[in-house]
């Protein structure tokens, strides 16, 4: 009789107690049957140790001071004994054939790893499906077979260095895949990190269902949902892209090095754009263009006119919008 390969399903944690048992249950209730359950509380302040301890005794708890979730998931790795990983946010909640299904794909195709589309929640209103018009996405299609999409190193490459379309619930992963693991100096996208880190390094196949597998849940404190489009300009697409630039470098090709650095730029000039339309900070918005302009001059003074003059006209249309709602009430 063949035992199924062990999954180590991995679910850092930070002040999620009204959440995190929908989680570890979802983990729990999978149909994969060979599965080993930790949490790693990154230093809760609330009562999530007693829920985990009291009410899931087959799960194995770990506590460490706050230290953010790359080395919540890190340390979770270094407990790990599958040879199959998957890490699960603590406010999100796999349906039951999760696991089977990526377990089912990654194990028959012989691939690095997969993931899977998902009912992204709002926070007014219906979930919605969050793949299925990924404008990244759409030129793989005709890769298609079934609900999967295979996606071959030069996919991948041109992929995960545009966009990363594979938040961590929705990854199963090969453990002896992972190159160093999730980048602990990282401010959101250190699973973007360890997917490119793992591309860049070695060449992967893998793949993605379009069949909607898990539910993510949103709220004011998710890492990346929970931000304001700034602070996600900040840390993911200046902060963050600018180690990712530094760190893969001798590693990039230039084309993509210069698809890197337009993001940046772009992102730059988007954010002085707010600082100084919104925060009538001056000083700010031109510190930030001087980093633009230290990268490239042309490109950021083609950009600067391009994103100011979207801005202007999204206030336009939202006015007359506002405009049209108000005499409709009149």
């Amino acid at each position: 009789m063949n035992i199924p390969t062990l999954v180590t399903i991995i679910i850092p944690t930070y002040n999620r107690e009204s959440k995190i048992g929908d989680a570890i249950e979802s983990a729990i209730n999978q149909t994969y049957p060979n599965k080993q359950i930790i949490v790693i509380d990154d230093g809760s302040k609330d009562n999530t140790a007693e829920l985990v301890k009291n009410k899931y005794p087959t799960v194995e708890y770990f506590y460490k001071e706050n230290g953010g979730q790359a080395s919540a998931r890190n340390l979770g790795l270094s407990k790990s004994n599958g040879e199959m990983i998957a890490s699960l946010d603590s406010d999100d909640i796999w349906y039951p054939e999760f696991l089977q299904k990526c377990i089912d794909k990654l194990t028959t195709d012989n691939l690095d790893f997969v993931f899977a589309n998902w009912d992204q929640d709002k926070k007014v209103g219906d979930s919605w499906d969050f793949l299925v018009n990924d404008p990244y996405l759409k030129k793989y299609k005709d890769n298609r077979k079934g609900d999967w999409v295979n996606l071959d190193y030069a996919d991948l490459r041109e992929l995960y260095i545009q966009a990363c379309p594979s938040p961590s619930s929705s990854v199963v992963l090969r453990k002896s895949s992972i190159v160093s693991g999730w980048a602990e100096n990282i401010n959101i996208g250190d699973d973007w990190y360890l997917y490119l880190e793992m591309i860049l390094n070695k060449q992967p196949k893998a793949a993605y269902s379009l069949e909607r597998l898990w539910r993510k849940r949103i709220d004011d404190i998710n890492i990346f949902d929970g931000r304001h489009w700034h602070e996600v300009l900040e840390h993911l697409y200046i902060a963050d892209l600018s180690l990712k630039m530094d760190k893969f470098n001798h590693l990039l090709t230039k084309k993509e090095l210069l698809i890197m650095q337009k993001r940046y730029m772009e992102s730059l000039v988007e954010l002085s754009k707010h600082h100084l339309l919104r925060n009538h900070n001056i000083s700010n918005s031109i510190k930030l263009l001087k980093k633009s302009f230290s990268v490239s001059v042309p490109y950021t003074l083609k950009t600067i006119p391009k994103i100011y003059i979207e801005a202007i006209e999204r206030e336009i249309n939202r006015k007359m919008k506002k405009d049209k709602a108000q005499k409709k009430i009149l």
